[in-house]
């Protein structure tokens, strides 16, 4: 699957048999190619996401994260740690109340951001930025996801997402407005 001059590197899936936790084209995602020079990020550990938010999060990283990574730390952008991918739950895990978007695919978690490689590398963890340029790195790449997708809560938003990204491309009431914290 390819779109915005990247690749997804991914295996269709069979859909699920939970007609309220429904993936639509269902994709488990292990690394995503981008740019003319193809750099794979590696998605760790490899997740199932919609085909739809699988390329969302290729594009949203080739054209913000790529730069953020290369502008902060003159390095590229290797891998993500993730989790939360497709999890049939309600939101934030609570016992009652509406689905979460990860039920259908449409949301991601991100807790670590990988750069550069060998001796070079780095991890920026998203809860707790330990380095140079992490905290401005990390307070430049929520901005980009306010942008690309319809919710981005991180840190700081509330208990539910202290330790990570949230990212997803789930409609909202207003077709217009994003929910950004």
């Amino acid at each position: 699957m390819a779109a915005y001059g990247t690749a997804v590197r991914a295996v269709t899936i069979p859909p699920t048999k939970d007609s309220a936790c429904t993936v639509v084209e269902p994709v488990e995602v292990e690394a995503i190619s981008i740019g003319p020079g193809r750099q794979r990020i590696a998605l760790l550990p490899p997740v199932t996401l919609s085909c739809t938010m699988a390329l969302a999060v290729a594009k949203w990283l080739e054209i913000s994260v790529q730069p953020l990574a290369k502008g902060y730390f003159s390095q590229d952008l290797t891998s993500l740690r993730v989790g939360g991918g497709h999890e049939c739950r309600r939101r934030n895990r609570a016992a009652n109340g509406p689905l979460s978007e990860h039920s259908t695919g449409q949301a991601l978690d991100i807790f670590a951001i990988m750069v550069g490689a060998g001796k070079a590398a780095g991890t920026i963890v998203v809860e707790k930025p330990e380095g140079p340029g992490h905290g401005a790195f990390l307070d430049a790449l929520r901005q980009s996801a306010c942008g690309a997708f319809m919710t981005s809560l991180g840190p700081g938003s509330d208990a539910a997402h202290a330790n990570h990204l949230h990212i997803d491309i789930q409609p909202r009431r207003a077709a217009s407005s994003r929910f950004c914290q």
